[in-house]
């Protein structure tokens, strides 16, 4: 597989509300260091800008980001509108609000209802935006979802958002959502190497009412937030042989053989892994291949 020569379109598409993307995208919490939710080592900020362009040059129409995705010396915002900014007509931006860090990068403790205008507010004029496409309201232990996303909803009437989305959440939060107005995508962590029967119950359900399902830390599995995991399952290791590619390309591909509904939004602020995390995006995975991944997946924990 020549990966220099495959674009996000072969990964198909599938649609946000009213707006259509291409099912790889671009996770944008790696373009701020390597330890984006740290003040640890910032990026090198050419370098970042430049995954953005390329992504963009290679059709990715996907981006998601935070306000909160940011280190010592840099804002995934702030590089989103620096290297994108007039953004092209088909370019979706998704962003997140529930959690907060303050300067010295500390988390405190998630929004209150009545504290998501402000946040709202922060990712707009990051972006130099006037409205976000899309937001999802990120889960941290609530019980009920109902008075922030009702809070989201209020906003999206006032026009400061276009559709809503939810993450972190279980079966129970998302009916409570949708109760309140429609959801365009749900971001719940998952991956082959983490066997999940919740997430795979929210996944099937996403499917059920047309929702986009969009796992994060699907390539670093349990290293989360701290990078790309280099311990592969011997059944990713088979597989990617099999293929030629690495075992993050598997994972990716793994990910996106979930249902035709399913989104994928590896994070990269390496140029070279960006070509190979779209081109991912054109592995077909035999039935053969996915039962052994299924069945390692099955077994790990």
């Amino acid at each position: 597989m020549t990966s220099e020569t495959i674009t996000a379109d072969a990964s198909g598409t599938f649609r946000l509300g009213d707006l259509p993307v291409h099912r790889i995208g671009l996770g944008a919490m790696r373009l701020t260091g390597s330890a984006a939710f740290h003040l640890g080592t910032p990026s090198e900020r050419e370098r970042s800008l430049t995954v953005l362009r390329r992504a963009v040059e290679l059709g990715v129409n996907h981006i998601d980001t935070a306000a909160f995705y940011f280190s010592s010396l840099r804002s995934a915002n702030e590089l989103i509108n620096t290297a994108l900014s007039p953004y092209p007509d088909d370019l979706v931006v998704v962003t997140k609000v529930g959690p907060h860090r303050d300067e010295q990068g500390e988390w405190g403790d998630s929004a209150r209802p009545e504290e998501l205008r402000g946040r709202v507010e922060e990712n707009l004029r990051q972006l130099g935006r006037d409205h976000l496409d899309v937001v999802n309201f990120r889960r941290q232990g609530q019980e009920s979802i109902a008075e922030h996303f009702g809070a989201l909803a209020e906003l999206r009437d006032a026009g400061l958002i276009r559709h809503l989305g939810v993450s972190g959440v279980e079966p129970g939060h998302l009916a409570e959502a949708l109760e309140i107005a429609p959801v365009v995508c749900v971001q719940n962590r998952y991956a082959v190497d983490r066997p999940d029967p919740v997430g795979d119950e929210v996944l099937r359900r996403c499917g059920e009412h047309g929702i986009a399902f969009v796992p994060f830390y699907a390539v670093a599995g349990g290293a989360g937030q701290h990078g790309a995991t280099d311990a592969h399952d011997e059944a990713v290791l088979s597989v990617a042989r099999t293929h030629g590619v690495s075992p993050a390309q598997i994972r990716i591909a793994w990910t996106l053989h979930q249902g035709r509904h399913v989104l994928a939004i590896p994070g990269t602020g390496d140029p070279a892994h960006l070509v190979q995390n779209v081109a991912a995006g054109a592995l077909r995975l035999t039935g053969e291949e996915l039962a052994r991944l299924d069945a390692a997946r099955a077994q790990t924990g």
